[in-house]
């Protein structure tokens, strides 16, 4: 293994991270027709699954094992906050990857996933994760390819009217940090707190970009406790309890995100946006698992191709064993989550009441604006 790669290797555990052809509509009382997504591995539907010389794949073996369609590209045993939340919305079907060639036509009437495991907010962040999709790149891809398209299958070139029945999800920032200030790639001199307002200054841009196309409602998912991964537990097993350094950057950038949801609205007429606390949701299945039905946040449910075998040390090994008892377990692999896990996440997402977990509202209430 190169040396590049290794150093890949030890530093992708902190952040991989995270079709329908029917015209139904979707839940009554929802005014929203679907959902854009755009972000890293946790909502990654399989786009990696369709770009050569990437290493942040879920193509394979035990990935999927609780999937209806098998192993997809979704980084987890089953379905992701997306395939669930796209249930509770009534979607009529899976979301499609915009870089599957299928993904054409009319599979694009209730919204294409743009997300990419291993990509961030930066443009240079990734690039040790291989071929991957950035967050410009994403936003770009959904405007110069699928928008026009979207406007020829609707019959409408008022983009801003077909756009403002559609959420637009993002969920990206875990590996800006893991895949870059924590590599050194954002210079030495550089200050957590000065990286963490870049990401946030760039992410306001990105989303300006977005409705200036005609997006108005917006979700915004924060960065799940990535000190708490059964990676970052193994690669400082002397400590106890989560690495602090890993979720101090977390929490961070999440209250950063939030505090967006405020100012960046005036700035964005007639916008509305949501930031779900996925960060709250799983430290509170971590601090008290039992309590909320699961048994294991430590370990990783499959079984993980270490460094030592050639691996990353936080994907499944190719064919490796699983836990039988899925349902128990808070991590599938060596960062992401179970499908039980991505369940509770996307239920709080889509009703919970709590300001704490959804705010300023949850997503029900967004998609009936």
């Amino acid at each position: 293994m190169s040396q590049n790669l290794s150093l890949f290797c030890v530093f992708l555990i902190f952040g991989l991270l995270t079709p329908s052809t029917c015209l139904n509509t979707p839940k009554q009382g929802s005014k929203s027709k679907g959902m854009f997504v755009f972000g890293s591995s946790l909502v990654d539907n399989g786009n990696n699954n369709f770009l050569a010389n990437s290493l942040a794949k879920a193509d394979f073996s035990p990935y999927g094992v609780d999937f209806p369609l098998g192993p997809s590209g979704r980084f987890t045993n089953g379905e992701n906050v997306i395939d669930i939340l796209g249930k509770k919305l009534k979607i009529p079907d899976y979301i499609p990857p915009f870089t599957d060639p299928s993904t054409r036509g009319t599979k694009i009437v209730h919204g294409v996933n743009f997300a990419s495991g291993g990509s961030g907010i930066l443009d240079a962040t990734g690039a040790l994760a291989g071929n991957v999709t950035s967050l410009n790149q994403q936003i770009s891809n959904f405007e110069k390819v699928t928008l026009p398209e979207l406007e020829l299958q609707l019959g409408s070139n008022n983009s801003k009217e077909i756009l403002s029945k559609f959420l637009f999800v993002v969920g990206s920032g875990g590996n800006d940090y893991s895949l870059n200030f924590f590599l050194g790639l954002a210079g030495s001199n550089v200050s957590l707190e000065a990286f963490t307002n870049t990401l946030t200054a760039t992410l306001s841009t990105q989303l300006k970009r977005l409705h200036e196309l005609g997006a108005r409602k917006f979700v915004l998912m924060a960065i799940n406790p990535n000190g708490c991964t059964p990676m970052a537990l193994a690669r400082v097993p002397t400590q106890e309890g989560c690495v602090e350094n890993l979720n101090r950057a977390s929490v961070m950038f999440n209250a950063n995100l939030k505090n967006l949801v405020d100012d960046i609205r005036p700035q964005m007429p007639g916008s509305n946006l949501v930031f779900v606390n996925a960060y709250k949701m799983m430290s509170d299945i971590i601090r008290f698992p039992r309590s909320r039905g699961f048994r294991d946040a430590s370990n990783s449910c499959c079984e993980v191709r270490q460094v030592s075998e050639g691996g990353t040390g936080i994907l499944c090994k190719r064919g490796g064993s699983i836990c039988p008892n899925r349902r128990d377990y808070v991590f599938f692999d060596g960062l992401h989550p179970t499908e039980a896990v991505n369940v509770v996440i996307a239920t709080k997402a889509f009703s919970s009441p709590l300001r704490a977990e959804v705010y300023p509202f949850n997503v029900m209430k967004l998609s009936q604006i």
